[in-house]
């Protein structure tokens, strides 16, 4: 049995002279990691649609991998570029720490949950967020999306008035599709039920995977999980997350 240790609400920002209390409050992330040298990491970003939730560890099957459980800013008080900045911070802090606590830097995943799984997108297609703090997605071994927006994501459609209509499609600089590329990282798409997840977000996650496929990306994956909704999948979709990790740090690695 693998031995963890977890420590709290440590700042990802290094200097918050400046900062909102709102900001200081929930620039924060939580730590789970094994017991041991050379653990792979995965940076966790909670869902709510920006508005809303807690930093939070997923709930994982039991597996020797450390966990970077991150909270960001929330709307109305942070805009869109704010929430991005934050999760781009918290990916770069694990990258600058994580060896501290006895992981391997060159082992890290971004991933998440609904807006959570946006953001993981996001900063690891966009390379302009990382690139800000001196990083790189090139430093990172792969993404995991479960029911994430792939189009750009309505609470930010709504910070922007981009357009009307909950439903109706829109990829811009703020959407991951913007970014499909055949030298994207790995990436592992979760979705629940496509007749109980939010309507569209199977397909706006197919749309993904089939667009990688066919730039020659060397290494997408894709499932629907029947039977959960897109509260359900929160709790089942993580049991693919190991086999994903295992299979790109064989062959990434």
């Amino acid at each position: 049995m693998t031995s963890f240790r977890e420590e709290f609400d440590i700042s990802y920002y290094s200097d918050t002279t400046g900062h909102s209390e709102h900001q200081r409050q929930r620039c924060r992330l939580d730590l789970r990691f094994p017991q041991r040298a050379g653990f792979p990491s995965m940076v966790w970003f909670h869902g709510g649609g920006f508005t809303g939730e807690e930093k939070s560890f997923p709930h994982l099957p039991e597996a020797e991998l450390g966990v970077v459980a991150a909270g960001y800013r929330l709307t109305p008080e942070a805009g869109a570029d704010d929430i991005l900045a934050d999760a781009a911070a918290a990916v770069a802090w694990t990258l600058q720490n994580i060896a501290d606590y006895g992981g391997d830097p060159r082992k890290v995943f971004v991933a998440g949950y609904s807006a959570g799984g946006y953001l993981a997108a996001m900063i690891g297609m966009n390379p302009r967020w990382l690139e800000d703090l001196g990083c790189s997605p090139a430093q990172l071994r792969g993404i995991i999306a479960l029911s994430a927006h792939m189009a750009t994501h309505f609470t930010f459609k709504e910070l922007h008035k981009t357009q009307e209509g909950l439903f109706r499609p829109h990829i811009d600089e703020y959407a991951p599709l913007y970014y499909v590329a055949k030298d994207c990282l790995p990436v592992c798409l979760i979705t629940g039920d496509r007749t109980l997840d939010i309507p569209c977000r199977v397909e706006e996650n197919e749309l993904m995977a089939a667009s990688l496929r066919a730039l020659g990306h060397s290494h997408v994956e894709i499932y629907e999980m029947k039977g959960l909704d897109h509260q359900t999948i929160q709790l089942g979709g993580p049991i693919l997350i190991p086999g994903f990790i295992t299979k790109c740090l064989a062959l990434f690695c």
